[in-house]
């Protein structure tokens, strides 16, 4: 179905606006979003979304509705998984945690281009060669297969070559000066870490689009319904991200459903490529006659592997040990690398905390506890958080 093109305009001006709307009212003063802040407008976001979603519905028929729900849940998922490298990034770089926010916009805004920029590559190269098909099937396959290997933080370390290069051709600072990009360190200009943190977040996004558009195109070709599935994911991940930053951690096993879910879209993706096929080495060129799956049917496996892997995640006592082990070291690091204008009964009631949640990690099952005591970065933050406490030098 083609649609006119003032749809098109009102449509990415509405995506425009929410994102100003964003920028001026939430991200512009540099704050830390409490959590009824991050519920009520991720309700918002997702709302919007599913709003849009129905009048695509009730305007496009039965098919681009379903064609878009199923894009919509499966570019979230995708979005929520990056999220673990998103705070991976952050930590490594020591965003300040009132200044994450513009980081994550700017991820947000970044990634909504280049996406925009893949799609309509991707489309151009669908209508001229129906092989690219098998392309994109080989791709989330290898992708689904990568996100079966066990990763740990330096596989997403920010210290990559851009980085690097950066830090060596250009005047770079070791501390920020709030959410300035540049600053002025011994007499010249720098740039400060908040600049070389957009760039890895930047970087990496470039990466996530090579699994998320051959994704979507895998559950519809309409590049409206790509366009506005991959918009509506990304709109609201800000909030998500500080909403269930407790969670992320504790939902082990979704990397096993998104490879799930992306290796399902690849095998559908293969079987039409078969269906379309005119490579003179498979069946003489000819169509292959073989089944289809279809998009009511996809969008019914998507939400049957997500549902099932939160549930796991959420109920599992090695998602809860997991949990456990995050709270320890993000309140040993808190105590170590107090926020500005920490006071020593803050400080001191963070430490205890820290000990707190040390004893639930110890009161663990022996198995789970011997897998994190193997956690040699957990271990010797705990370490150094007990003897700053004890006055005993930490290195």
């Amino acid at each position: 179905m083609d649609v006119p093109i003032g749809v098109w305009i009102g449509t990415i001006i509405g995506i425009a606006g929410l994102l100003l709307f964003d920028f001026v009212f939430h991200v512009r003063k540099a704050h830390t979003p409490t959590l009824r802040e991050a519920s009520i407008w991720s309700a918002l976001y997702i709302g919007f979304a599913v709003l849009f979603g129905v009048g695509v519905w009730v305007f496009g028929g039965h098919d681009m509705g379903t064609e878009y729900f199923a894009g919509y849940i499966t570019e979230k998922a995708l979005s929520v998984d990056n999220l673990f490298v998103f705070l991976i990034i952050m930590s490594s770089f020591k965003v300040p945690r009132e200044d994450q926010q513009k980081v994550l916009l700017f991820g947000i805004v970044f990634s909504l281009i280049a996406r925009t920029g893949f799609i309509f590559l991707g489309a151009a190269l669908i209508n001229s060669f129906a092989w690219v098909f098998y392309i994109f099937g080989l791709i989330l396959l290898v992708t689904a297969g990568n996100l079966l290997k066990p990763e740990g933080e330096d596989s997403h370390s920010a210290d990559n070559f851009i980085i690097r290069l950066a830090r060596k051709v250009f005047h770079t600072t070791s501390y920020y000066d709030g959410d300035k990009l540049f600053t002025v360190h011994d007499g010249r200009r720098a740039m400060t870490p908040m600049l070389l943190v957009m760039v890895a977040i930047g970087g990496t996004d470039l990466l996530f689009a090579l699994d998320s558009i051959p994704a979507i195109f895998g559950l519809t070709q309409n590049v409206f319904i790509v366009f506005t599935a991959t918009a509506f994911s990304l709109l609201g991940l800000r909030q998500l991200y500080f909403l269930i930053d407790g969670l992320l951690d504790r939902l082990i096993y979704l990397s096993y459903g998104l490879a799930a879910i992306l290796a399902f879209i690849g095998v559908k993706l293969v079987l039409h490529a078969l269906h379309e096929n005119t490579l003179p080495f498979i069946n003489g060129g000819e169509h292959v006659d073989v089944y289809e799956v279809t998009t009511p049917q996809s969008l019914s496996v998507i939400l049957g592997v997500l549902i099932v892997t939160v549930i796991a995640s959420l109920v599992s006592p090695a998602g809860k040990a997991q949990a456990t082990a995050t709270r320890v070291r993000h309140l040993a690091t808190d105590y170590l690398d107090p926020a500005d204008g920490t006071t020593p009964a803050e400080r001191e009631a963070t430490y205890d905390r820290f000990v707190a949640e040390e004893q639930r990690l110890q009161a663990l099952a022996p198995k789970h506890r011997a897998k994190l005591e193997g956690d040699h970065g957990l271990a010797d933050v705990v370490r150094r958080a007990h003897a700053e406490h004890a006055g005993q030098p930490t290195r």
